[in-house]
């Protein structure tokens, strides 16, 4: 059998590189993605779903050189499973609320963002708030 995912958002922070033990780069960041949508009441709804990405070898590498936090990026990879439920990894918010994480290994990343470019990203994000609050890793 066969998967792929391509997730194409803006990142929700700065992404962190650290080498396994045996010398392998890993980086991982966060990417956000957002729907709006007309809800039944007429009411807009704006949803966003976060996906949590790891590059590795070369490809972390070069996400770590160019990419920064509110850049566009298009990231082509499989969907990793939790492994106890076999679906996204569930955590509790703060305020008692349920969140999925999913979670991608990235075999491609396509940066859409000019260089340069700097992306309004905080109306993304509902109420304006930072991504450190949504993610609780």
């Amino acid at each position: 059998m066969y998967q792929k995912i391509y997730v194409v958002g803006n990142l929700g922070n700065d992404p962190e590189m650290r080498y396994t033990p045996g010398g392998q780069a890993v980086t991982n960041f966060s990417v956000a993605t957002n729907n709006r949508y007309t809800a039944n009441d007429g009411q807009q709804v704006d949803e966003t779903t976060w996906f949590r990405i790891s590059a590795w070898g070369r490809l972390a590498e070069t996400c770590n050189q160019y990419l920064r936090k509110g850049r566009k990026v298009l990231v082509e990879g499989r969907l990793k499973p939790d492994l106890q439920t076999g679906g996204p990894r569930t955590y509790q918010r703060q305020d008692g609320t349920w969140a999925a994480s999913f979670e991608v290994t990235a075999q491609t990343v396509k940066f859409l963002s000019a260089r340069g470019e700097e992306e309004d990203f905080q109306g993304s994000y509902p109420g304006g708030q930072e991504a450190e609050d949504e993610i609780p890793f």
